[in-house]
This record gives C-alpha cells, structure tokens and sequence, in this order.
C-alpha cells in the first residue's frame, strides 16, 4: 500500500528540503539578456519561466527581489531571451551572478545586435527572443498581500532561429540540446531524440 505525503504549505513541508521546485519540473531556463541605462549589458537566468500565449506570442519570467533584469526591463521596455543549451550550461550557470559586472564579459559570451530592440543577444544561443515589455505584475498571495516577486510579460517582435535546427521548415526541438531546470541547488535535465515520444490529442 503506497503511502501518501501530506502537507499544506502554509504549515510546512516536514521534509529535508522544499519538494515544489523538484516537482514542477523540469522548467525551461528564461536566460534573459536587457540593457541598463548606462548601457551596461546584463545577463541572468531565471527558471520561472515560460510562454504564455501563441499569437501574439508572449513569454514571462518571475524574479525574487527586484533584481537588474527586472529594474532594466521596466526602465527600457524590452529584454531578450536566449535558449540555454546543453553545450551554453556552464555560461549560462555563470551568468547567475548578483555582482554588477557585465554577465556577458563574466561568462565569456559574445553579444549579438538584435534587430528590433536595442538589447544584445547571446551570439553562441541557437534560438533568441527580441521582447518588447506588456506587462510588469507583483504577485499577491490569496490574502492580496504583495510579495517579493514580479513577473515580466513581454511580447516577441524579433525571433532568431539557427538554420540548422529547422528540417523541411520544422523546428527540431531536440537538436537543439535544451537545458531545462530541476529540484534542488544543482539539478538540470537535457532534451534529446532519445527522450521523445508523440501523442496527437484526441479529435
């Protein structure tokens, strides 16, 4: 007979370390490039992380703290994603620095222009998303009691994709080799061929 684990959050977990992160995985990384007013270029990950909506295509990352990304998001209007790879991870791991240097210097990246915006990319990441701000949100707990953290909306207006992972015009998921984020200080998951099956919805 399995045994089940019980807990409500608000009275804690009574476990060695907080399951949720490892639970709600593996998330994929928001590498997030912006550009602060003295132009001084920063660079940061961020594994709360998604995209929100197709068309038009909307993608958010959650900050703890108003850090750089978020303060220079909201001052310039616009930020980048960049697709963390397996062969970018230890740069991609560098970048998740809180020191006020250039994340792009730190890491040894190159910057790349973009074409709409005026904050730079990741050269070496296969896939880049030039966004413009939509919205900027502090979330609440169900009491309306203003947290800690913001979550950045913005809307795609320039998408960079390396040739080489399009095939007869489809976009290779897997070739890519994405990184995604796991439980715990340490955990991440790749994306492979290997990993793939395929299911179409019913109807």
């Amino acid at each position: 007979m399995n045994e089940w684990h019980f807990y409500e959050p608000a009275a804690g977990h009574r476990l060695p370390h907080d399951p949720l992160n490892a639970i709600v995985a593996p998330r994929p990384i928001g590498w997030i490039s912006t550009l602060a007013a003295d132009g001084r270029a920063n660079l940061a990950p961020y594994s709360f992380f998604n995209l929100l909506n197709y068309s038009p295509p909307l993608i958010g990352f959650s900050s703890m703290g108003w850090k750089d990304s978020v303060a220079n998001a909201e001052a310039s209007g616009e930020f980048v994603w960049n697709l963390a790879t397996r062969e970018l991870a230890d740069a991609m791991n560098a970048t998740a620095t809180a020191d006020k240097v250039d994340e792009f210097d730190h890491a040894g990246l190159a910057k790349a222009p973009s074409r709409v915006v005026a904050t730079p990319r990741v050269a070496a990441s296969p896939v880049s998303f030039e966004c413009r701000v939509s919205q900027i949100v502090r979330l609440e707990t169900k009491e309306g009691r203003a947290l800690d953290q913001w979550l950045v909306i913005g809307e795609a207006v320039g998408i960079h994709i390396a040739g080489d992972l399009l095939e007869d015009g489809i976009y290779q998921t897997a070739r890519a080799r994405p990184i995604s984020r796991g439980g715990g200080p340490a955990d991440y998951f790749e994306t492979t061929e290997a990993t793939l099956f395929r299911m179409r919805r019913p109807g």
